[in-house]
């Protein structure tokens, strides 16, 4: 069995494709290296830079590697940027995802696990929230994701494929081995910009809203490990594989931290200041997203590893340190030539 990864030269998509690998999946992937870079792979695992909305180039990748499951998980990912610039999320996200499932209609592909995110729920009624709490998106970030959701189950409706749509909650943290984690400049991420300010590559960061109805006034986000997000959709192909039925799944690990605790946090484990400063909201935030999990735990026998956020920072420290001293080790190396 082939799996078909978009977006495997990214963040999650690496990780994915190491959990694919581990578990002896041959993988092939498709990345336009937006985000992406081929380092992030090991190097003998097919890359092809392609559009993944050009459907006869996607049909043509998946007649010749032998597809039989894809995962989608290439597209553009940052609210704000989404809030500014909407076009450009409905290209990337709705229509590319429309090429790639044509393609995959024409192939006659089965299986199909989608990268969603829980930005779709917007603020919910209730906390935890269930997958079948109403979807209201706040940015078309969640909007485009929502269209791609209900465009892949009338698809499955119409062609008999079967599908996994994951909707992914705060992703942190790197590989425990080093062998992954997050390298894109100007990440937007959380985790990622604290990790970046204790190891001296900012001079400051901004929170953005301290007066929202919470406990310290900051947003509150359920956070996962990047290593349980990719054994997550290791276990969705195995799930399809084995005539699993469809689902859509909640990806997070059911508690919550402010954006405070989570610098709290980093400053505990890498013993180091930073500067902070407050700034307004941000259109397109949501106060607060916890994850029901149950319902992923009961379909697919999921048990997270990494379920401690001192673990996902650790690591995101770890994976920093490192992308730090083999850039100095580039400088020393160039000054030296």
């Amino acid at each position: 069995m082939t799996v078909l990864v978009t977006g495997g030269a990214g963040y999650i998509g690496s990780h994915t494709v190491l959990a694919l690998l581990d578990a002896g999946e041959p993988v092939v992937v498709v990345d336009n290296l937006s985000t992406g870079s081929p380092d992030a792979l090991p190097r003998h695992v097919p890359l092809l830079v392609q559009d993944i909305g050009d459907e006869a180039m996607m049909a043509g990748i998946i007649r010749s590697y032998g597809v039989d499951v894809i995962i989608h998980l290439a597209g553009s990912v940052v609210v704000q940027d989404s809030v500014r610039d909407p076009l450009a999320y409905y290209r990337n996200n709705t229509v590319a995802a429309h090429g790639l499932l044509s393609a995959a209609v024409r192939c006659k592909v089965k299986h199909f696990v989608f990268s969603s995110t829980a930005a779709v729920y917007g603020n919910p009624a209730q906390l935890p929230v269930p997958e079948t709490a109403a979807t209201d998106p706040q940015s078309p970030y969640g909007a485009s994701k929502l269209i791609v959701e209900r465009m892949l189950q009338d698809v499955a409706a119409a062609h008999s494929m079967r599908y996994v749509i994951l909707r992914y909650f705060n992703v942190a943290g790197a590989d425990p081995d080093g062998r992954a984690g997050l390298s894109a400049a100007n990440a937007t991420h959380l985790i990622k910009i604290a990790v970046e300010l204790a190891t001296g590559q900012r001079s400051q960061m901004d929170i953005f809203g301290t007066d929202y109805p919470t406990p310290d006034g900051t947003c509150i986000r359920d956070f996962v490990h990047v290593s349980d997000l990719a054994q997550v959709h290791r276990i969705a192909v195995s799930h399809l594989a084995r005539g699993g039925r469809s689902a859509i799944l909640n990806c997070g690990y059911g508690r919550g931290y402010s954006v405070l605790e989570v610098l709290a946090c980093v400053r505990k484990l890498s013993r180091k200041d930073f500067t902070i400063r407050h700034a307004e909201r941000r259109p397109g935030d949501i106060v607060a997203m916890v994850a029901d999990v149950r319902r992923i735990r009961s379909e697919l026998g999921w048990v997270p590893q990494h379920d401690d956020l001192n673990a996902m920072i650790a690591d995101a420290l770890a994976w920093e340190n490192k992308l730090v001293a083999l850039r100095n080790l580039r400088k020393d190396s160039a000054a030296s030539a």
